[in-house]
């Protein structure tokens, strides 16, 4: 993920299913969020205090649409996310970042649950899906 010129290209970020690529993104948001819980008293001096409280984290992602890649080869795609987390349930570890084995790689990773999925198709437009992902436990950041 490193770039000649310091700045990140939007295309490296990736949003991965344990180390499967979820195919066809073509955008994702990872969101980290700090609550606070309210310390004040009489001797705050008529100011609120506040100290930290619990952290969460989220992940969304829009993608294309497929079931399979241009070569006929089966894709990690809506279907799958629905057979494999909608159905079942399972929390899946997700990854926002690259891992691709590059040196200066980056990447935030933690348990999640699929909360949110959707498809939508226009007529002779591409179609696409929406997936949304609740941290269901600590967000790690690593880099290699």
């Amino acid at each position: 993920m490193a770039s000649p010129h310091g700045i990140l290209n939007g295309t490296e970020i990736k949003v991965y299913d344990d180390t499967k690529l979820i195919a066809y993104a073509t955008s994702g948001t990872l969101s980290v969020n700090q609550a606070t819980r309210e310390t004040t008293n009489r001797d705050s001096g008529g100011w609120k205090t506040t100290i930290e409280g619990n952290r969460e984290f989220s992940v969304s992602l829009d993608g294309m649409y497929a079931w399979a890649k241009a070569d006929g080869s089966s894709i990690k795609n809506a279907d799958y996310l629905y057979d494999k987390y909608i159905r079942t349930t399972n929390p899946l570890t997700i990854a926002f970042g690259t891992i691709d084995g590059q040196s200066d790689d980056v990447k935030y990773y933690g348990t999640a649950r699929l909360v949110s999925l959707s498809i939508t198709g226009s007529t002779e437009e591409s179609a696409t899906f929406s997936a949304s992902f609740e941290g269901a436990g600590e967000l790690v950041y690593e880099q290699s």
